[in-house]
Protein backbone atom coordinates (compact mmCIF):
# COMPACT_ATOMS: atom_id res chain seq x y z
CA UNK A 1 0.00 0.00 0.00
CA UNK A 2 0.93 3.27 -1.01
CA UNK A 3 0.13 6.56 0.78
CA UNK A 4 -0.13 10.33 -0.63
CA UNK A 5 -2.09 13.16 0.38
CA UNK A 6 -3.59 15.73 -2.38
CA UNK A 7 -5.77 18.73 -1.99
CA UNK A 8 -8.96 18.84 -3.82
CA UNK A 9 -11.02 21.60 -4.45
CA UNK A 10 -15.00 21.10 -5.32
CA UNK A 11 -17.93 23.71 -6.67
CA UNK A 12 -19.42 23.65 -3.40
CA UNK A 13 -18.55 23.52 0.11
CA UNK A 14 -15.49 20.65 1.45
CA UNK A 15 -15.29 19.27 4.99
CA UNK A 16 -12.48 17.83 7.10
CA UNK A 17 -12.24 14.32 5.89
CA UNK A 18 -9.54 11.61 4.40
CA UNK A 19 -9.31 9.64 1.66
CA UNK A 20 -8.86 6.00 0.39
CA UNK A 21 -7.87 4.69 -3.95
CA UNK A 22 -7.19 1.71 -6.02
CA UNK A 23 -3.80 1.83 -7.82
CA UNK A 24 -3.40 -0.98 -10.67
CA UNK A 25 -5.80 -2.92 -8.57
CA UNK A 26 -5.05 -2.68 -5.27
CA UNK A 27 -6.18 -0.43 -2.59
CA UNK A 28 -4.23 2.29 -1.31
CA UNK A 29 -5.04 5.65 1.18
CA UNK A 30 -4.39 8.71 0.55
CA UNK A 31 -6.05 12.26 2.33
CA UNK A 32 -7.49 15.09 -0.14
CA UNK A 33 -7.90 18.30 0.40
CA UNK A 34 -11.78 20.00 -0.30
CA UNK A 35 -12.85 23.25 -0.85
CA UNK A 36 -15.09 25.80 -2.54
CA UNK A 37 -15.39 28.12 -5.90
CA UNK A 38 -13.92 30.75 -2.90
CA UNK A 39 -10.70 28.41 -3.31
CA UNK A 40 -10.70 27.22 0.17
CA UNK A 41 -9.51 23.61 0.66
CA UNK A 42 -10.40 21.13 3.29
CA UNK A 43 -9.57 17.09 3.32
CA UNK A 44 -11.59 14.49 2.24
CA UNK A 45 -11.40 10.83 2.60
CA UNK A 46 -12.42 9.31 -1.22
CA UNK A 47 -12.79 5.74 -2.56
CA UNK A 48 -11.65 5.17 -5.99
CA UNK A 49 -13.78 2.08 -6.83
CA UNK A 50 -14.03 0.56 -10.53
CA UNK A 51 -16.57 3.32 -11.27
CA UNK A 52 -16.18 6.42 -9.80
CA UNK A 53 -14.87 8.19 -6.79
CA UNK A 54 -16.94 7.70 -3.63
CA UNK A 55 -16.61 11.02 -0.75
CA UNK A 56 -16.83 10.24 2.69
CA UNK A 57 -16.70 12.80 5.70
CA UNK A 58 -14.67 11.07 7.72
CA UNK A 59 -12.70 7.65 6.79
CA UNK A 60 -14.52 5.73 9.25
CA UNK A 61 -17.87 7.03 7.68
CA UNK A 62 -19.66 3.85 6.43
CA UNK A 63 -21.66 5.73 3.70
CA UNK A 64 -20.08 8.22 1.28
CA UNK A 65 -21.77 11.71 1.31
CA UNK A 66 -21.67 11.81 -2.73
CA UNK A 67 -19.92 10.04 -5.51
CA UNK A 68 -17.95 11.61 -8.48
CA UNK A 69 -19.13 9.32 -11.73
CA UNK A 70 -15.99 8.19 -13.86
CA UNK A 71 -18.16 7.34 -16.68
CA UNK A 72 -17.50 9.51 -19.94
CA UNK A 73 -15.12 11.29 -17.27
CA UNK A 74 -12.36 13.60 -18.69
CA UNK A 75 -8.53 14.29 -17.10
CA UNK A 76 -6.71 17.61 -17.33
CA UNK A 77 -3.07 17.24 -15.88
CA UNK A 78 -1.40 19.79 -14.88
CA UNK A 79 -4.34 22.26 -14.81
CA UNK A 80 -3.69 26.03 -15.02
CA UNK A 81 -6.28 27.23 -12.83
CA UNK A 82 -4.67 27.99 -9.54
CA UNK A 83 -1.79 29.33 -8.12
CA UNK A 84 0.56 25.87 -7.74
CA UNK A 85 -0.77 24.92 -11.24
CA UNK A 86 2.28 22.20 -11.58
CA UNK A 87 0.41 20.36 -8.87
CA UNK A 88 -3.51 20.45 -9.66
CA UNK A 89 -5.22 18.50 -12.21
CA UNK A 90 -8.85 18.58 -13.05
CA UNK A 91 -11.70 15.92 -13.14
CA UNK A 92 -14.71 17.03 -15.56
CA UNK A 93 -17.77 14.71 -15.09
CA UNK A 94 -19.96 13.54 -18.25
CA UNK A 95 -21.74 15.85 -17.12
CA UNK A 96 -19.54 18.95 -17.40
CA UNK A 97 -19.07 19.28 -13.40
CA UNK A 98 -15.10 20.39 -12.56
CA UNK A 99 -13.15 18.58 -9.69
CA UNK A 100 -9.57 20.20 -8.88
CA UNK A 101 -7.22 18.12 -6.76
CA UNK A 102 -3.71 19.44 -5.54
CA UNK A 103 -0.99 16.97 -4.77
CA UNK A 104 2.07 18.15 -1.98
CA UNK A 105 4.45 17.54 -4.75
CA UNK A 106 4.46 16.01 -8.48
CA UNK A 107 4.78 12.75 -8.24
CA UNK A 108 1.72 12.20 -5.82
CA UNK A 109 -0.36 13.79 -8.60
CA UNK A 110 1.27 11.48 -11.22
CA UNK A 111 0.39 8.74 -8.93
CA UNK A 112 -3.89 10.06 -9.31
CA UNK A 113 -3.63 10.70 -12.81
CA UNK A 114 -2.53 7.48 -13.74
CA UNK A 115 -4.68 5.53 -11.72
CA UNK A 116 -7.87 7.66 -12.67
CA UNK A 117 -6.76 7.86 -16.14
CA UNK A 118 -6.65 3.48 -16.26
CA UNK A 119 -10.36 3.57 -14.72
CA UNK A 120 -11.73 5.88 -17.48
CA UNK A 121 -10.01 3.59 -19.63
CA UNK A 122 -11.58 0.70 -18.69
CA UNK A 123 -15.03 2.55 -18.71
CA UNK A 124 -14.72 3.46 -22.44
CA UNK A 125 -13.71 0.05 -23.11
CA UNK A 126 -15.92 -1.62 -21.17
CA UNK A 127 -13.74 -3.67 -19.39
CA UNK A 128 -13.62 -4.11 -15.33
CA UNK A 129 -10.60 -2.25 -14.29
CA UNK A 130 -7.99 -5.20 -12.79
CA UNK A 131 -4.72 -5.48 -12.17
CA UNK A 132 -2.68 -7.65 -14.88
CA UNK A 133 -0.23 -10.12 -13.75
CA UNK A 134 3.35 -9.44 -13.91
CA UNK A 135 4.74 -12.95 -14.04
CA UNK A 136 2.21 -13.30 -17.13
CA UNK A 137 2.71 -9.52 -18.82
CA UNK A 138 6.58 -9.86 -19.44
CA UNK A 139 6.56 -13.26 -18.41
CA UNK A 140 9.12 -13.07 -15.94
CA UNK A 141 10.91 -17.04 -14.29
CA UNK A 142 9.06 -18.40 -12.03
CA UNK A 143 12.42 -18.71 -9.39
CA UNK A 144 12.82 -14.97 -9.33
CA UNK A 145 11.32 -13.31 -5.96
CA UNK A 146 11.15 -9.26 -6.94
CA UNK A 147 10.97 -8.51 -3.56
CA UNK A 148 14.39 -10.14 -2.69
CA UNK A 149 15.86 -8.60 -5.51
CA UNK A 150 14.19 -4.84 -4.22
CA UNK A 151 16.13 -5.40 -0.96
CA UNK A 152 19.16 -6.25 -2.82
CA UNK A 153 18.69 -3.13 -4.63
CA UNK A 154 18.11 -1.23 -2.31
CA UNK A 155 20.97 -1.90 0.16
CA UNK A 156 22.82 1.49 1.19
CA UNK A 157 27.00 -0.48 0.43
CA UNK A 158 26.46 -2.70 -2.18
CA UNK A 159 22.75 -1.49 -3.87
CA UNK A 160 22.04 1.54 -6.39
CA UNK A 161 23.14 4.61 -5.13
CA UNK A 162 20.79 7.45 -5.13
CA UNK A 163 21.76 10.70 -6.29
CA UNK A 164 20.30 14.15 -6.54
CA UNK A 165 19.86 15.08 -10.36
CA UNK A 166 19.30 17.77 -12.82
CA UNK A 167 17.09 17.53 -15.49
CA UNK A 168 14.54 20.05 -17.76
CA UNK A 169 15.55 23.08 -15.04
CA UNK A 170 14.22 20.84 -12.01
CA UNK A 171 16.15 18.82 -9.28
CA UNK A 172 15.45 15.26 -8.89
CA UNK A 173 16.79 13.97 -5.04
CA UNK A 174 17.47 10.34 -4.27
CA UNK A 175 16.91 9.16 -7.71
CA UNK A 176 18.83 7.32 -10.47
CA UNK A 177 18.59 6.63 -13.90
CA UNK A 178 17.53 2.92 -15.92
CA UNK A 179 20.82 2.27 -17.15
CA UNK A 180 22.28 2.39 -13.58
CA UNK A 181 19.34 -0.24 -12.81
CA UNK A 182 20.09 -1.99 -15.80
CA UNK A 183 23.80 -1.79 -14.98
CA UNK A 184 23.83 -3.02 -11.28
CA UNK A 185 21.73 -6.11 -12.36
CA UNK A 186 24.46 -7.00 -15.01
CA UNK A 187 27.30 -5.98 -12.29
CA UNK A 188 26.03 -7.91 -9.65
CA UNK A 189 24.89 -11.07 -12.29
CA UNK A 190 21.13 -11.06 -11.24
CA UNK A 191 20.58 -10.81 -15.09
CA UNK A 192 22.38 -12.57 -17.89
CA UNK A 193 22.38 -10.15 -20.55
CA UNK A 194 20.95 -6.76 -21.06
CA UNK A 195 17.12 -7.50 -22.34
CA UNK A 196 16.97 -9.92 -19.13
CA UNK A 197 17.98 -7.35 -16.97
CA UNK A 198 15.57 -4.98 -18.18
CA UNK A 199 13.03 -7.40 -18.07
CA UNK A 200 13.79 -7.59 -14.56
CA UNK A 201 13.63 -3.87 -13.93
CA UNK A 202 10.32 -3.52 -15.93
CA UNK A 203 9.00 -6.25 -13.76
CA UNK A 204 10.13 -3.85 -10.52
CA UNK A 205 8.58 -0.82 -12.37
CA UNK A 206 5.45 -2.84 -12.93
CA UNK A 207 5.02 -4.16 -9.08
CA UNK A 208 5.65 -0.57 -7.67
CA UNK A 209 9.24 -1.27 -6.27
CA UNK A 210 10.58 1.05 -8.82
CA UNK A 211 8.67 4.63 -9.62
CA UNK A 212 9.00 6.83 -12.90
CA UNK A 213 9.83 10.57 -12.36
CA UNK A 214 10.57 12.88 -15.07
CA UNK A 215 8.75 13.01 -18.73
CA UNK A 216 10.90 10.43 -20.35
CA UNK A 217 10.36 7.59 -17.79
CA UNK A 218 6.88 8.81 -17.54
CA UNK A 219 6.15 8.33 -21.23
CA UNK A 220 7.95 5.15 -21.36
CA UNK A 221 5.69 3.51 -18.44
CA UNK A 222 2.28 4.54 -20.36
CA UNK A 223 3.31 2.92 -23.51
CA UNK A 224 0.19 0.81 -24.70
CA UNK A 225 -0.89 1.09 -21.65
CA UNK A 226 1.35 -1.69 -20.09
CA UNK A 227 4.41 -0.57 -17.63
CA UNK A 228 7.53 0.09 -19.61
CA UNK A 229 11.28 0.56 -18.32
CA UNK A 230 13.44 2.38 -20.25
CA UNK A 231 17.74 1.66 -20.21
CA UNK A 232 18.22 5.38 -20.51
CA UNK A 233 20.53 7.42 -19.31
CA UNK A 234 17.78 10.45 -19.11
CA UNK A 235 15.23 8.00 -17.80
CA UNK A 236 14.95 8.73 -14.18
CA UNK A 237 13.26 6.21 -11.67
CA UNK A 238 13.43 6.21 -7.49
CA UNK A 239 12.52 3.61 -4.78
CA UNK A 240 8.74 3.59 -3.96
CA UNK A 241 9.72 3.80 -0.08
CA UNK A 242 12.41 6.60 -0.21
CA UNK A 243 12.81 10.34 0.77
CA UNK A 244 12.16 11.09 -3.02
CA UNK A 245 11.26 14.63 -3.77
CA UNK A 246 11.30 17.39 -7.22
CA UNK A 247 11.97 20.71 -6.56
CA UNK A 248 12.13 23.42 -9.03
CA UNK A 249 15.10 25.08 -10.79
CA UNK A 250 17.93 25.76 -7.91
CA UNK A 251 19.63 28.60 -9.52
CA UNK A 252 17.22 31.14 -8.56
CA UNK A 253 17.55 29.79 -4.33
CA UNK A 254 20.80 31.70 -3.17
CA UNK A 255 18.86 33.76 -0.14
CA UNK A 256 20.01 32.73 3.06
CA UNK A 257 17.77 30.24 4.81
CA UNK A 258 17.28 30.27 8.43
CA UNK A 259 19.62 27.95 9.58
CA UNK A 260 16.77 25.28 10.78
CA UNK A 261 16.02 25.32 6.73
CA UNK A 262 19.56 24.35 5.60
CA UNK A 263 19.38 20.38 6.18
CA UNK A 264 18.29 17.46 3.47
CA UNK A 265 14.88 16.83 2.91
CA UNK A 266 14.91 13.05 4.03
CA UNK A 267 11.14 12.44 3.82
CA UNK A 268 7.70 14.48 3.29
CA UNK A 269 4.01 13.99 3.29
CA UNK A 270 0.94 14.93 5.43
CA UNK A 271 -0.13 13.01 7.78
CA UNK A 272 -2.65 13.82 10.82
CA UNK A 273 -1.34 15.78 13.82
CA UNK A 274 -3.29 16.08 17.46
CA UNK A 275 -3.49 19.78 18.19
CA UNK A 276 -1.87 20.81 21.78
CA UNK A 277 -5.29 22.71 23.10
CA UNK A 278 -8.26 21.38 21.23
CA UNK A 279 -6.78 18.02 21.29
CA UNK A 280 -8.43 17.60 17.32
CA UNK A 281 -6.52 15.92 14.50
CA UNK A 282 -5.90 18.00 11.41
CA UNK A 283 -4.02 17.06 8.24
CA UNK A 284 -0.48 19.20 8.29
CA UNK A 285 2.11 18.76 5.65
CA UNK A 286 5.72 17.58 7.12
CA UNK A 287 8.73 18.45 5.92
CA UNK A 288 12.11 16.29 7.56
CA UNK A 289 15.16 17.43 7.47
CA UNK A 290 18.83 16.44 8.97
CA UNK A 291 21.93 18.47 10.03
CA UNK A 292 19.98 20.11 11.51
CA UNK A 293 17.42 17.58 12.42
CA UNK A 294 13.75 19.23 12.02
CA UNK A 295 10.85 18.47 10.95
CA UNK A 296 8.40 21.64 9.80
CA UNK A 297 4.87 21.02 9.91
CA UNK A 298 2.66 23.46 7.28
CA UNK A 299 -1.08 23.77 7.03
CA UNK A 300 -1.83 22.14 3.80
CA UNK A 301 -5.04 24.02 2.50
CA UNK A 302 -3.45 27.65 2.46
CA UNK A 303 -0.60 28.96 0.15
CA UNK A 304 1.37 30.36 2.99
CA UNK A 305 4.89 28.56 2.81
CA UNK A 306 5.47 29.68 6.11
CA UNK A 307 5.79 26.77 9.07
CA UNK A 308 2.88 26.78 11.88
CA UNK A 309 5.45 25.06 13.71
CA UNK A 310 9.22 22.81 14.13
CA UNK A 311 9.90 20.25 15.81
CA UNK A 312 13.55 19.64 16.62
CA UNK A 313 14.86 15.89 16.56
CA UNK A 314 17.89 16.00 18.07
CA UNK A 315 17.84 13.68 21.00
CA UNK A 316 13.76 13.12 20.87
CA UNK A 317 12.30 10.05 21.08
CA UNK A 318 9.75 8.15 18.68
CA UNK A 319 7.57 5.51 18.96
CA UNK A 320 4.31 3.65 17.73
CA UNK A 321 1.44 3.92 20.36
CA UNK A 322 -1.69 2.22 20.86
CA UNK A 323 -3.70 5.13 23.09
CA UNK A 324 -3.46 9.10 22.69
CA UNK A 325 -5.01 11.18 26.14
CA UNK A 326 -7.74 13.08 25.87
CA UNK A 327 -8.21 11.94 21.75
CA UNK A 328 -12.41 11.33 21.58
CA UNK A 329 -12.44 7.44 20.43
CA UNK A 330 -14.20 7.73 17.17
CA UNK A 331 -11.61 10.35 16.01
CA UNK A 332 -8.82 7.41 16.53
CA UNK A 333 -8.44 4.87 13.74
CA UNK A 334 -4.87 3.14 14.91
CA UNK A 335 -1.46 4.11 13.34
CA UNK A 336 -0.57 5.89 15.88
CA UNK A 337 2.61 7.36 16.90
CA UNK A 338 4.29 10.18 19.11
CA UNK A 339 7.43 12.19 19.51
CA UNK A 340 8.98 13.50 22.89
CA UNK A 341 11.28 15.89 22.23
CA UNK A 342 14.32 16.63 24.33
CA UNK A 343 12.36 19.12 26.13
CA UNK A 344 9.40 17.27 27.37
CA UNK A 345 6.94 18.40 24.72
CA UNK A 346 4.73 15.37 22.85
CA UNK A 347 3.33 15.54 19.80
CA UNK A 348 1.09 12.53 18.60
CA UNK A 349 0.66 11.76 14.91
CA UNK A 350 -1.64 9.45 13.01
CA UNK A 351 -0.94 8.01 9.80
CA UNK A 352 -3.08 6.69 6.98
CA UNK A 353 -1.24 3.07 7.47
CA UNK A 354 0.71 1.12 9.60
CA UNK A 355 3.18 0.54 6.94
CA UNK A 356 3.11 4.39 6.79
CA UNK A 357 3.79 4.55 10.45
CA UNK A 358 6.72 2.61 10.48
CA UNK A 359 8.47 4.64 7.78
CA UNK A 360 8.11 8.01 9.31
CA UNK A 361 8.56 6.25 12.82
CA UNK A 362 12.60 4.63 11.04
CA UNK A 363 13.75 7.66 9.26
CA UNK A 364 12.75 9.70 12.44
CA UNK A 365 14.43 7.60 14.95
CA UNK A 366 17.56 7.95 12.38
CA UNK A 367 17.43 11.61 11.81
CA UNK A 368 17.07 11.81 16.00
CA UNK A 369 20.62 9.59 16.13
CA UNK A 370 22.96 11.83 13.36
CA UNK A 371 21.07 15.32 12.97
CA UNK A 372 22.41 18.00 14.85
Amino acid sequence: LNNLYVLKHRQERGCNTEEKTYRQGMTEQMNLIGGTVLNLWSAVWVVLSEDGLEIFKKKTDRSPKGMIPLKGATLLSPCQDFNKKSLVFKLTTEKKQDHFFQASHVEEREYWVKDIKRVISCLQGGKRFARKSTRHSIRLPEKVNLNELYILLKDQNDGVKELKLEQDSRVYNHCFTGATVVEWLLSKEKARNRPEALMLAAGLLTEGFLQPTGDRSKDGAEIEEQTSFLDDTKALYYFADSGFFCEGDSSDEDVLLKEEFRGKIIKQGCILKQGHLRKNWKVRKFILRDDPAYMHYYDPTKADDEPLGSIYLRGAVVTAVEFVPDAKKYDIEGNLFEIITSDETHYFLQAATAKESNEWIKVIQAVSRSGK
